[in-house]
């Protein structure tokens, strides 16, 4: 499996099985990923080699976090019991399933009334955000 970040300064490869996927909604996740949790994969089990060694940021005394310093993409959360690497950083996010939510105290209450919020196709935004016809993406494309 491969990956990595938004501008492509950083990519991974993984070699292995991929272990459990998981979100967390502690406010250390939260605030690491601006987000309101962080989707992660442990890959403690498997090799993973880096094109550029990430930026890294000590976020407690056990746990640093790493993510590519040129675009700011949040990559990984690393801890004693091993590596996890964001599954949104993945070319192919959509075949890693999280099985567990961890850190639930914190979990944002609105999130159990997601689908019940409109939901909208880029395309069905245009009559209110037109330039979204003329944007070309910078993002260094996904592998096939």
């Amino acid at each position: 499996m491969k990956g990595g970040c938004q501008c492509g300064n950083i990519r991974f490869e993984i070699k292995g099985e991929l272990g459990k996927a998981s979100i967390c909604h502690c406010r250390m996740c939260q605030k690491a990923f601006g987000n309101f949790f962080a989707p992660l994969v442990s890959v403690r089990e498997a090799s993973v080699k880096w094109s550029n060694e990430p930026s890294r940021f000590q976020s407690s005394n056990l746990v640093k976090r790493g993510f590519c310093e040129k675009c700011g993409t949040p990559l990984t959360y690393e801890a004693p019991d091993g590596l996890a690497i964001a599954i949104g950083a993945f070319d192919k996010p959509d075949f890693i399933e999280p099985s567990v939510q961890f850190g639930v105290e914190r979990r944002i209450a609105y999130l159990d009334h997601i689908n019940q919020w409109s939901c909208l196709r880029t395309e069905d935004d245009i009559e209110d955000a037109p330039f979204l016809n003329e944007i070309i993406s910078f993002q260094f494309k996904d592998e096939e």
